[in-house]
């Protein structure tokens, strides 16, 4: 029933249950279905997944509309979510029975980023292998936040469609997913890179490069410390 146009009010409980239960109905017919489950009052716990929903919050063309899709994400309205290679989609559960389907897809990096990235990893392949491990070293943050030549996505490189009849510009839907995805880099941060279409193993190469250059680069410098040959017979009467 509802009043004076608006819908009948669910509380965040009943909006969870009805959440919780069209993941139990879809995974009969797809078992494959991955829902964001949220644990506790933070939506992301890692630095990944908190600075990723920084990133979104940042831009002014996101600030008023991202929000939308916190209280979808934090009742379990994400009911699936996949990342590939530059495209997310997903499943979200609304008021009706059927969810609605979600497509987000984000730009290649360009030519001149991902030269550029190299050039701020600059040999760094410890900071890398700590990248891989999941751990986040503070030197490499400028790759990740710089808002010219970072990794993180800015709205120009976003693009985004949902089956559902809101025609606003960023729908909650969408803005549940484009949280989502901050929850499954606290799980799996290695998800950011394919979704930013990154080849890790080229990055890694990319970077062993650079320091196999800086290293010959030395090797052919002249030390300070270096001690002449002559001086040599010098010191030990030769």
């Amino acid at each position: 029933m509802s009043y004076y146009g608006y819908g009948e009010y669910i509380s965040i409980g009943e909006k969870k249950d009805m959440a919780d239960a069209a993941i139990q109905r879809l995974k009969k017919k797809h078992p494959d279905i991955q829902p964001v489950i949220i644990e506790g009052r933070s939506l992301a716990k890692s630095w990944w997944g908190k600075a990723w929903n920084q990133n979104l919050e940042s831009y002014a063309d996101y600030t008023n509309r991202i929000q939308r899709g916190r209280s979808y994400v934090r009742n379990h309205a994400v009911v699936d979510l996949k990342i590939t290679q530059g495209t997310v989609t997903g499943m979200v559960q609304g008021t009706r029975k059927k969810p609605y389907k979600i497509q987000i897809d984000m730009d290649p990096l360009s030519d001149e980023r991902w030269e550029r990235i190299g050039k701020l990893c600059n040999s760094r392949i410890e900071s890398i292998e700590k990248l891989i491990g999941g751990k986040f070293p503070e030197e490499l943050k400028e790759t990740f936040t710089d808002r010219k030549y970072g990794l993180f996505p800015s709205p120009k490189e976003i693009h985004f469609q949902c089956s559902c009849p809101d025609w606003a510009y960023m729908c909650k839907h969408v803005a549940a997913v484009l949280y989502g995805i901050g929850s499954r880099l606290d799980d799996d941060p290695l998800l950011f890179f394919r979704l930013r279409g990154v080849d890790v193993k080229q990055l890694i190469k990319k970077t062993m490069d650079e320091k196999v250059n800086t290293m010959l680069k030395n090797t052919s410098r002249k030390s300070k410390r270096e001690i002449n040959s002559d001086k040599i017979q010098d010191i030990f009467g030769l």
